[in-house]
């Protein structure tokens, strides 16, 4: 190893890697250690951005931002600090395939309609009265509520409601803007007319997973809105049994017409964590962001602790250590681009053997505040 080192090294082998330079050709000799990693070595890193932060700057971007002056949507993105400076994918993204941000809606306001070849969803922290609009379909937004808008379809939102309304975004942009398949088309008036009645697929579904017969052929969204009563019904259908050892009790929103997840690139659960309940540790191929909709807890991320509350967002990157411990009875909602490494056929996942399943504690992150 020492004197292939040396030889790489040597005069002769750098010059001729800088001759070729000239030519836009690369040597692999000395490219293979940075390109063909033993493991996953993500440049994102854990980080954790708190509500109080998060809610701050919101009202102070309500004085100087609206739909309609500045810009379509009133959002903050989540920027993660080991992307900010790296191009093309590392711009406005929170893990290295996925963007999330926190967006604000006024009452009175409406951001106009549009469509692109990203994918979005929509989990509502905060509020009531709003809509999105999606294919025709007006979604009457309310809190703990998951809505979609999967790549291609119209959308907009609006706001006749009286109350200040706060969600969190989530869209494959790093993605598709790594890959070159970013497109997008503003709707020719400013938002959409309803075509069909409000929440019509959530009132299709108000059975549940017991789908219309017309959806047993493929839809790209034939149901737009998971509302909050129900995805807390089935948790506590399933707490009467034993949790996971790793994710405690946990529910995936998935399409009802294929059995896959609801969008094509973003997985969404819902879990819950009862008071008192230690996840083992484990780790996996794919990233997620984590939003505590309810309680308050900490979760280890390879071998550093972060403490949550309510309205904190908690990234975890591709192939680290992490697990959860529930100081209350909590509920997280969580997405993270498994169906993009199950489309590659790269998701592999592994718990920690040693410890009884859980991580030495070295150090405690400490949150940026206003």
């Amino acid at each position: 190893m020492a004197e292939k080192l040396e030889f790489l090294q040597s005069k002769e082998v750098q010059d001729f890697n800088k001759e070729i330079e000239r030519f836009h050709l690369g040597p692999l000799w000395n490219a293979i250690p940075e390109l063909m990693h033993k493991q996953p070595t993500p440049e994102a890193i854990p980080y954790l951005w708190k509500w109080e932060t998060l809610n701050a700057k919101l009202m102070e971007a309500r004085e100087i931002f609206t739909p309609d002056r500045g810009g379509e949507r009133r959002a903050i993105y989540l920027q993660n600090p080991g992307l900010s400076l790296r191009q093309p994918w590392g711009w406005g993204s929170t893990t290295q395939t996925l963007y999330a941000a926190v967006q604000l809606i006024l009452p009175g306001e409406t951001a106009p309609s549009h469509r692109h070849t990203q994918s979005a969803l929509r989990f509502i922290m905060q509020g009531s009265g709003a809509y999105s609009i999606v294919q025709g379909e007006r979604l009457f937004m309310e809190e703990g509520d998951f809505l979609i808008t999967p790549k291609g379809l119209w959308h907009g939102h609006s706001h006749p409601g009286d109350e200040p309304m706060i969600w969190m975004d989530c869209l494959d942009i790093p993605t598709i803007y790594a890959i070159g398949g970013t497109f997008f088309e503003p709707y020719p008036e400013k938002i959409e007319i309803p075509s069909v009645p409000d929440n019509f697929t959530a009132q299709r579904y108000e059975g549940g997973m017991v789908r219309p017969i017309s959806d047993r052929h493929p839809k790209i969204a034939p149901l737009g809105s998971y509302k909050w009563n129900k995805t807390l019904a089935s948790l506590e259908g399933l707490s009467r049994f034993d949790p996971d050892p790793y994710d405690g009790y946990a529910v995936e929103f998935i399409n009802p017409s294929t059995g896959k997840t609801a969008n094509p690139n973003i997985a969404s659960w819902m879990q819950y964590l009862p008071k008192g309940f230690h996840s083992k540790a484990h780790r996996h191929t794919s990233s997620t962001i984590y939003q505590v909709f309810k309680g308050s807890g900490y979760s280890i991320v390879n071998g550093v602790k972060f403490s949550w509350s309510k309205g904190d967002f908690l990234v975890v990157p591709n192939w680290a250590w992490h697990e959860h411990y529930a100081e209350e009875d909590c509920y997280l909602f969580s997405v993270s681009d498994s169906p993009i490494m199950e489309k590659f056929d790269v998701q592999n996942e592994e718990g920690l053997e040693a410890n009884s399943g859980h991580q030495e504690v070295k150090g405690e992150f400490q949150p940026m505040l206003p």
